[in-house]
This record gives C-alpha cells, sequence and structure tokens, in this order.
C-alpha cells in the first residue's frame, strides 16, 4: 500500500520516539522507517512521534525536516521532580499517540524493511500484550567490541526470553529499543506514569505487564532492528553506570566472578607459556589443557549473545572493564546519584500522584 495510502487511514500503530541531543543518529532512525525504499514498512497503517527532550543540538530541526504527514513532532513538558527524563517525554508521546498499537522505540535503533507490520503480525499471533525486541547490536571501537558482548551475554542469562515469555514464569524484561504494547494493556497498567521515577523503565513495564496476567513476549529481533548504542567510550559508561546495578542483583558478587574468570584463563595461559619455554612439558600441558577449557567455557557463553566473531574474540578483554562498570555502577547508585544525558538522578523513591 502506498505511504500515502497509509497516511490517510488511522494509525494502526503510533512510533513513539524520545529525542534528547540525537542529532548524530535520529535521522537514520527516521529514514529507516520512512524512506529506505518502496518496501521501508508497508502493510500497517501507521504515525511517528518525536518527543524533542530539551535538546540544545540539531534534534528538532532534523526531526521537523522530514514532511512525512506521518511524522509530528512535539515537546516534552517540564520534568516533574522526581521522574526521569525518558518517561517524561515518552508519556508527552502516547498521550498525542492515536494508534491502537504503541511503538516505543529509540533515537538510536534502525528498522529493518517490513518489520513494524510483522511485529504486530508476531504480537497477534502470539496473542501477546507486549511485545520486545533486544536488537542486533553494532559495534565499530575496540571498547564496544570488547565489553558489550560480555555484558549481553550475563543479561541473556539473568533475563532469558524463553522465560520471559512463559505466562508461569514469574520472570519479565524488555528491552526499552524496542516495545511494541497495545494501547489497552498501556493504559490497564498505568503506562509510563505509573513508573515515571524508575531507570529502568522498560523491565519495570514488563513487570507490570506481566503482573496483570497479560502475555509478554520477549526475543533477540536482529531482523527487526538493530541499534549502536554508544559512540563514545564516556557515553558507554555513563550508560552502563546508569543501569547495571539495576540490571543485576549482585553486581559486586558478578564483578568479582568476572574478575576471576579474567586472571584465571590469562593465567594458566601464560603459566602454560612460560614453562614449556622453560622446557617443563607436563606442567605446561596441564595449565595450557586448563586455559583452554576456560576460554572455551567463556567463548560459548559469550557466543550466545550474537555478536560478530572479531567481538566474541576480544571479549576476553572485556571482562575487567565489566567488573570495573559494575563496581562504578554500585558505588553511584550506593550514593544514591547517577547522571545520563546531562541530568542528575537520586536512587530516592518519589510520590506520584497515581499512588504508585
Amino acid at each position: 500500500m502506498p505511504a500515502t495510502d497509509l497516511a490517510t487511514r488511522q494509525p494502526a500503530v503510533s512510533v513513539i520516539i524520545p529525542a534528547r541531543n540525537e542529532e548524530v543518529c535520529l535521522g537514520e532512525c527516521l529514514e529507516s522507517l520512512l524512506l529506505q525504499s518502496d518496501a521501508a514498512q508497508t502493510g500497517v497503517p501507521f504515525e511517528i512521534i518525536v518527543i524533542d527532550d530539551h535538546s540544545t543540538d540539531r534534534t528538532r530541526e532534523i526531526a521537523s525536516s522530514f514532511s512525512d504527514p506521518r511524522v509530528k513532532v512535539i515537546e516534552a513538558g517540564p520534568l516533574p521532580a522526581g521522574w526521569t527524563g525518558k518517561n517524561n517525554a515518552v508519556i508527552a508521546g502516547a498521550k498525542a499517540a492515536q494508534g491502537q498499537w504503541l511503538l516505543f522505540t529509540d533515537a538510536d535503533t534502525v528498522h529493518l524493511p517490513g518489520s513494524l507490520a510483522r511485529s504486530v503480525e508476531e504480537a497477534q499471533r502470539q496473542a501477546a500484550a507486549m511485545v520486545s525486541y533486544s536488537p542486533e547490536q553494532c559495534v565499530k571501537s575496540f571498547v564496544e567490541k570488547a565489553v558489550m558482548p560480555v555484558i549481553f551475554a550475563d543479561l541473556a542469562a539473568t533475563f532469558r526470553p524463553s522465560q520471559v515469555s512463559d505466562p508461569n514464569s514469574p520472570a519479565a524484561a524488555a528491552n526499552g529499543q524496542y516495545i511494541l504494547i497495545t494501547r489497552e494493556a498501556y493504559e490497564a497498567v498505568g503506562g509510563h506514569a505509573a513508573i515515571a521515577c524508575d531507570l529502568l523503565e522498560d523491565v519495570a513495564l514488563a513487570r507490570a505487564v506481566k503482573r496483570s496476567s497479560r502475555k509478554l513476549f520477549f526475543r533477540f529481533g536482529d531482523d527487526a532492528v538493530r541499534t549502536r548504542m554508544y559512540r563514545t567510550f564516556a557515553q558507554l559508561r555513563e550508560g552502563w553506570t546508569k543501569n547495571l546495578a539495576l540490571l543485576f542483583p549482585s553486581p559486586l558478587r558478578m564483578a568479582a566472578l568476572r574478575t576471576i574468570e579474567f586472571v584465571l584463563i590469562v593465567a594458566s595461559f601464560a603459566i602454560a607459556v612460560t614453562t614449556a619455554l622453560r622446557g617443563h612439558w607436563q606442567p605446561a600441558t596441564l595449565a595450557g589443557v586448563l586455559s583452554v577449557i576456560l576460554y572455551a567455557v567463556f567463548f560459548m557463553r559469550i557466543r550466545r549473545a550474537h555478536f560478530s566473531w572479531d567481538a566474541n574474540i576480544l571479549a576476553l578483554f572485556g571482562l575487567p572493564l565489566f567488573s570495573y562498570l559494575l563496581l562504578r555502577s554500585a558505588r553511584a547508585h550506593a550514593k544514591g546519584s547517577v547522571a545520563w544525558k546531562g541530568r542528575k538522578y537520586s536512587d530516592e523513591p518519589c510520590f506520584l500522584a497515581t499512588g504508585h
């Protein structure tokens, strides 16, 4: 169906994109939804709502440059005390949305052709009130390739998609870069207004949906969406400092385990090499076998995170960096203050008019 015909119909899906200083990536995100080709996003009428969250760069100018009638650009309202900026922005988008389905996605995502219609079809096929995809992660720098596979491997082990998607399991998770939810379910659980002070809003929304006895479906979504989360080390450090202590129940324990894992792999390999050079073949062989076993176990865990082969290899060097980020995140949350995109948030509970 031509885009002009879809634009004149009541949108089935409202794509809601909060954007705070996203001039680097917002254009590509919107192009993937609108301009890639005639087959970009066909089969379902949709609208796009970009919420400019008090940006100081060209974010609003870029969003407004798309003349497609399906694109609306609005302002996030003033940030209430205790609320996170993202929650405040998406609440504004949800209020303006007209679709029966709401797709919350980030400005740093790129959507594959036809993915919007396919995700709605999958939600209906799964009888799910909420579908979330974990995007394909694009990594380019050494630091990204080293640490991102380590983090996502442990996330996959902590939030297993099979358990999250099982109505009989209490496990709940979502990736805020792609959350498709029915308007009925969203409003029934109170939407983002009910979790407005939660820094981990995607998981909080998933838990609310599952507590309401509605079906949740979660999977790796490389056939639908991809993203490059962080383009600099400073962004990566700030982002994971905000999230890691909330994602993992025992960040200090995990930091210790990943440090020990790194030391054992490197030390056993070093012992194997040095003893072999000295002609001590028996201890060298034993150390070599141990290093191979330890690395094989590590590699098998990492490759389940769906990264490229070079990132999987470099991931060994990401273990100490992951430990550092876990410790940094735990320390920031223990102090009760974390930063994100020029704002500082306290871990103290907030009191909302909704009663949550």
